[in-house]
């Protein structure tokens, strides 16, 4: 598929808003950010999961894994490697930690050892304090194949669907409809398992975190795949998208859901609405901003291409911020451990737009000085060469 610069800014818009979420903006903003964010990501992958993989599943897994599971192990490894480092230089400590009062501790040598093996092995284990958004790696990775795989199972029914109304095949898969039945039914069967899963609080001992935003992630990817058919059907008017602006505040405000790692009945019930039409939302202020040449949509186009830069390190970013934040109150200074923000005043003043600042620009900017200075590199070296 032709590259798409309104879904880039559709991501791009999207990790911005993750990182607002994380810099702890008032509870109102909040609450609107976390309805619809992390499914636009699943939702935007599934957008451009192409159907010529039913018969390359080889090449679609090993894209998906040297997108997704090759950075996460490298960067899980090293934010483990510098975990006891962050005590000694006072980054991390065990007096100050997140929201809910809970600290981390410096890792013994076995503890070490354990977490190389469940990040290698599962992907789990990363450093919660400093890599607390490494997740989504491994909900991505295994909504993406899991999806494939569906698929595939959906594939060999329709087929045994058609010989029973005695159609062949190709007559089924010239029908336009042939992708929607099987995407829309994976879909649908997802969602009965989630309401199965999060009624019963059953988990999955295979995945980390039970398999919650896992199994829901590849409901929204799916649901992705599907807007790829319709999504150039509905119509893109600022009224309808004030109107999904308005369920998106609807959901915020009486029935507050997200993508937790411990879903429950009315998460699954009360989220599929709001973040589908968050999604629409954002992809038509995206489409609007697509229009026109500016600073802006190149900012946003880029920020969308490099979320893997912003997903890793917003978090150490915040730091820079929370040593202002430190000199400005005069905290203490141990209070940098603080994850992911410095806690203290956070809902008073307006520190938390520094942090959603430094968590986006910080990592950007780094991005675009060590690719400009790699190619300028690569260039003369070439250039010495000839």
């Amino acid at each position: 598929m032709k590259h798409d610069s309104s879904i880039s800014i559709c991501k791009g818009l999207a990790i911005i808003l993750m990182v607002i979420g994380h810099a702890e903006a008032p509870g109102a903003i909040s609450a609107f950010i976390y309805e619809f964010h992390m499914p636009l990501f699943f939702i935007t992958a599934g957008y451009f999961f192409n159907l010529k993989y039913l018969n390359d599943e080889a090449t679609f897994v090993k894209r998906r894994l040297k997108g997704l599971y090759v950075p996460f192990v490298k960067w899980a490894l090293f934010f483990l490697i510098i975990h006891n480092l962050m005590f000694k230089w006072g980054i991390l400590n065990e007096k100050y930690g997140n929201f809910q009062g809970g600290v981390t501790h410096p890792y013994s040598w076995h503890q070490l050892q354990q977490n190389f093996w469940n990040i290698i092995t599962a992907m789990g284990g990363y450093d919660e304090f400093l890599a607390g958004a490494f997740w989504f790696f491994r909900a991505l990775l295994v909504a993406s194949i899991l999806f494939l795989v569906l698929f595939q199972l959906g594939v060999t029914a329709d087929k045994s669907f058609c010989r029973l109304f005695n159609k062949t095949w190709r007559d089924c898969q010239e029908s336009s409809s042939t992708a929607l039945r099987i995407g829309g039914s994976i879909v649908v069967v997802l969602f009965l398992v989630m309401v199965w899963k999060s009624s019963e609080q059953l988990r999955m001992i295979s995945l980390v975190q039970g398999g919650d935003r896992d199994l829901m992630g590849c409901m929204f990817f799916g649901i992705g795949f599907l807007l790829r058919y319709v999504l150039h059907r509905i119509p893109q008017t600022w009224w309808l998208t004030l109107a999904y602006a308005s369920v998106v505040v609807a959901g915020a405000t009486w029935f507050t859901a997200s993508m937790t790692f411990r879903i429950s009945l009315h998460h699954v019930l009360a989220l599929p609405v709001p973040a589908l039409l968050g999604f629409l939302m954002t992809y038509n202020v995206s489409v609007v901003i697509n229009r026109h040449e500016s600073l802006l949509k190149r900012f946003l186009v880029y920020c969308g291409d490099n979320t893997l830069c912003v997903f890793v390190f917003h978090i150490v970013a915040f730091k820079v911020v929370s040593l202002i934040k430190i000199w400005y109150y005069g905290l203490d200074w141990l209070q940098i451990g603080c994850h992911m923000v410095i806690h203290e005043h956070s809902q008073e003043d307006l520190f938390w737009i520094l942090y959603s600042i430094a968590g986006v620009g910080i990592p950007l900017s780094v991005n675009y000085l060590y690719s400009n200075l790699r190619s300028r590199v690569c260039r003369n070296h070439t250039i010495h060469r000839i």
